[in-house]
């Protein structure tokens, strides 16, 4: 996933009482605060009950960042109320399962993203009042555009130096490869992008640094939007940092790995998770067969934009 790892998911909730054969009418208003990988999520829940049928919407804020969604597929059966979420995600809708039973006013829900990510939030009825008023829908940008600060948004960090990925002629260059290796995992041969810095000699041993790309990338979304190997080489020359090697492998572990179709299919999703084999079993011991590299765990690092962020994080 577009983990982003790295990644936006909204988490709803719903709550149903228990009994002899009767569910509690959830209809109200329910709130959830919560910590995750992106940092704390913050959702009002207004539900209406009707018989079995349970319609409604959330309202989120993720990080400052405000919006509206309906709820889909509600239903109440025995004590278990459960409903989906289609959030649309990177220009994409991404399915997004709940479940959960009644306890009190404090309900424990279950939250499944296909296959790859299953989470635990609790959300608490709030005292009887008029339902907030829905936030106005901000613009999102598409996958790949840029966005554009609001009037109380903050960088988080300054911007880089001027001409770090600008290719400077008078500096020592390292190599930037394709390569193919043997996949176990998959069962087909697969290619992935190596740099090796300038000077690169096999009487030396180098950390080696796994860098993931995102959902909608492959092998060479780096390399195609990013140009790593000009970032590094301009740091090598002004002697901040540390000669590596960097491979960028493809996180998709199937057969047919292109970012193509319905990615977010859960075949693909499973292969997002599966990459974790071939990266261990397949990926690592490659690059340390083929080229002069540290094997130990404080000489490998592994780093990811979007999805391949949620993949560094969950392996």
């Amino acid at each position: 996933m577009r983990m982003k790892t790295s990644i936006l998911f909204v988490l709803l909730g719903a709550a149903m009482g228990t009994g002899f054969g009767w569910a509690a009418d959830v209809t109200g208003t329910w709130k959830a605060e919560f910590n995750t990988q992106i940092g704390v999520q913050k959702y009002t829940f207004i539900l209406k009950q009707e018989g079995s049928q349970v319609t409604g919407k959330a309202l989120s804020d993720i990080n400052g960042q405000k919006q509206e969604v309906e709820l889909t597929e509600g239903k109440v059966d025995g004590d278990t109320l459960s409903f989906v979420e289609n959030l649309p995600f990177e220009g994409e809708v991404l399915r997004i399962h709940y479940e959960g039973r009644t306890a009190d006013d404090n309900i424990k829900l279950t939250r499944e993203v296909g296959e790859f990510v299953t989470e635990e939030l609790v959300m608490k009825r709030a005292a009887a009042e008029a339902p907030p008023a829905a936030p106005a829908r901000q613009a999102r940008p598409r996958f790949g555009e840029p966005v554009e600060l609001g009037p109380d948004d903050k960088p988080a960090f300054p911007p880089a130096p001027e001409g770090f990925d600008r290719e400077r002629k008078d500096i020592p260059h390292g190599r930037i490869d394709m390569v193919e290796y043997d996949s176990k995992t998959v069962g087909v041969r697969r290619k992935m992008m190596v740099y090796t810095p300038p000077g690169y000699s096999s009487k030396k041993r180098y950390p080696v640094l796994y860098l993931l790309h995102g959902i909608g990338g492959d092998e060479t979304e780096w390399y195609k939007n990013a140009s790593p190997q000009v970032i590094l080489d301009n740091l090598y020359a002004d002697k901040k940092l540390i000669p590596m090697i960097v491979a960028m492998p493809n996180g998709r572990a199937e057969p047919n790995d292109r970012a193509e179709g319905d990615i977010f299919r859960a075949d693909h999703v499973r292969a997002f998770a599966n990459f974790e084999n071939d990266l261990i079993k397949d990926v690592i011991p490659f690059i340390e067969s083929k080229y002069s590299v540290k094997k130990d765990r404080l000489h490998r690092a592994l780093a990811g934009l979007s999805m391949g962020g949620g993949q560094s994080l969950n392996f």
